[in-house]
């Protein structure tokens, strides 16, 4: 795992289209976007099939939140990382399409802090299942992991105006977030409580205010998000946000064209249940 994620960071990092903390995606072609998978490994399959990524090479598929969730060890260790594994061979294979975004969890995992999911605090439980496997390697695996999620871009934009993130700076702080760490090198410090990296990635209450001033101050129009639990899969969120989850049975994508313009409802449309998809 070390090496993969050596390279799956070099490719991040040296990415064409990456500007900053920003994927820029290009005039055409077609962006399939998940919400969160936190470890729920057959939708992760099936957001795979669906992208037909080797007979599809114009498609963007963009991920986030992999980490933390899904099958357990014998002990209650959380294995998620067995699947990161996975997404980081996948986007080895296809460097060109596959996208990883920085989530909550990740910044968690980067500055070792406590997130909960499910009433368990799964730092904690990933890190012991990962000793578990990787032993005396263990220490150097974690950092290697580490060092990959810091490297990933924050937000990916369409030319059609659609803004991709895990989430957005929630209305009590965004007048603390510093849009200017969207355009230089992310940094652990960046990521934690109540620094623009954070802030960037665990805000949870958007009001129609702070959308409006969120759209103005990043020139989106649509906002794709997902860290909010969606129990039908996906959520209206706002005349501007939509919300996904692709983490449990009823969880959703969805997939657009690059070189059309798009409204809400026609956005809505192109949403697509992942129980649909052999």
């Amino acid at each position: 795992m070390i090496e993969l994620c050596r390279q799956a960071a070099s490719i991040n990092l040296q990415s064409s289209i990456r500007r900053g903390n920003v994927l820029y995606l290009p005039d055409s072609g077609r962006v399939v976007f998940a919400g969160d998978i936190h470890g729920h490994r057959r939708n992760f399959e099936r957001t795979v099939a669906f992208a037909d990524l080797a007979a599809r090479p114009d498609t963007h598929l963009i991920l986030h939140e992999i980490l933390h969730g899904g099958p357990e060890d014998e002990l209650g260790g959380c294995l998620s990382f067995q699947l990161y594994e996975e997404v980081l061979r996948l986007q080895i294979q296809f460097p060109q399409q596959v996208h990883l975004l920085l989530g909550n969890h990740d910044t968690a995992v980067i500055n070792d802090t406590d997130v909960m999911k499910c009433g368990k605090e799964m730092n904690q439980a990933m890190k012991a299942a990962m000793k578990r496997h990787f032993a005396e390697e263990f220490e150097d695996t974690l950092q290697a992991m580490r060092d990959y999620l810091v490297t990933q871009p924050l937000a990916a934009r369409a030319p059609n105006r659609i803004w991709m993130s895990h989430s957005l700076p929630e209305d009590r702080y965004l007048d603390k977030f510093d849009p200017g760490i969207l355009g230089r090198t992310l940094t652990p410090e960046d990521c934690r409580r109540g620094n623009s990296g954070y802030l960037m990635t665990w805000g949870r209450h958007h009001g129609e205010a702070t959308l409006e001033k969120i759209a103005q101050m990043l020139d989106a129009d649509y906002f794709l998000l997902g860290h909010q639990p969606q129990p039908s899969g996906w959520h209206r969120g706002g005349k501007n946000l939509l919300i996904l989850a692709s983490d449990h049975n009823h969880g959703c994508i969805i997939s657009f064209e690059l070189d059309k313009l798009w409204r809400m409802e026609t956005l809505i449309d192109r949403i697509v249940p992942l129980a649909s998809i052999e």
